[in-house]
């Protein structure tokens, strides 16, 4: 099997007279506050679907799904890795949960989203059918041009979420953007400094219910702007000027 990233389009492509401002927006404890109740949901819903996938105990379970995110980035690629488990099978289990009633509401963001100029996107580790529940709850699945989930972040059989640099360069390629022109909005560091690497811009999203989070005291040289929500990026002169 060979494929590769795709975003997948929510709306026609709109084509502009100069290069516009691409803005990659991450999901998760970025565009809402995810540790409110959604992490805890993922991380049984997560162990549950180890047990039933491997038939195990909730113990070794657990050490699994954290092994394998720890060492990989996303539990689904050493399932699928170590045990041959299909990914669709396994990122459906692992997220059977009541998504849209456990996501929580951020106020305005839809209308601030619509007042910052460029296109954006959706790039998370989390699977489609996840990112859609959660656009639709947030209402701002219309202030995207698309999706790029896990389902599609796979290259040459293998699947490469953030912070693989294979993935970035390719959604670069894919939507024809200007590494200086592109901005990568998220709450954890290493995906930004992969972002940083390929010369695009940063934003760092500090919530402290990311893990590592209390790592995070200063700003690192490869981020261009740290702030403490979504909101206080979307009302910033950074996201503001065209």
């Amino acid at each position: 099997m060979i494929c590769t990233p795709l975003i997948k389009p929510l709306q026609p492509l709109v084509r502009h007279s100069r290069t516009p401002r691409v803005w990659l927006f991450d999901l998760d404890n970025t565009l809402h506050d995810a540790s409110h109740a959604i992490f805890g949901h993922i991380n049984q819903s997560m162990t549950r679907a180890v047990m039933q996938s491997l038939d195990i105990e909730e113990d070794e379970a657990t050490v699994l799904r954290k092994t394998y995110w720890a060492r990989y980035g996303a539990t689904l690629i050493g399932m699928v890795r170590h045990h041959n488990v299909k990914a669709a099978d396994f990122l459906h289990l692992s997220h059977d949960f009541d998504i849209a009633g456990n996501t929580k509401i951020e106020k305005n963001l839809s209308a601030m989203l619509n007042a910052v100029p460029g296109i954006k996107y959706v790039v998370t580790n989390a699977p489609m059918h996840y990112a859609r529940i959660v656009l639709d709850r947030l209402n701002v699945r219309h202030c995207f041009a698309g999706i790029c989930s896990i389902n599609e972040m796979c290259l040459q059989g293998r699947f490469r979420p953030k912070p693989s640099p294979a993935l970035m360069q390719q959604l670069l390629v894919q939507l024809q953007c200007e590494p200086t022109r592109t901005i990568l909005v998220e709450d954890t560091l290493k995906n930004l400094k992969t972002a940083k690497q390929l010369h695009m811009k940063t934003v760092h999203i500090f919530h402290r219910g990311t893990p590592f989070s209390s790592m995070q005291r200063m700003r690192p040289a490869y981020v261009d702007l740290r702030v403490n929500s979504v909101q206080q990026l979307l009302t910033h002169p950074f996201a503001l000027s065209a």
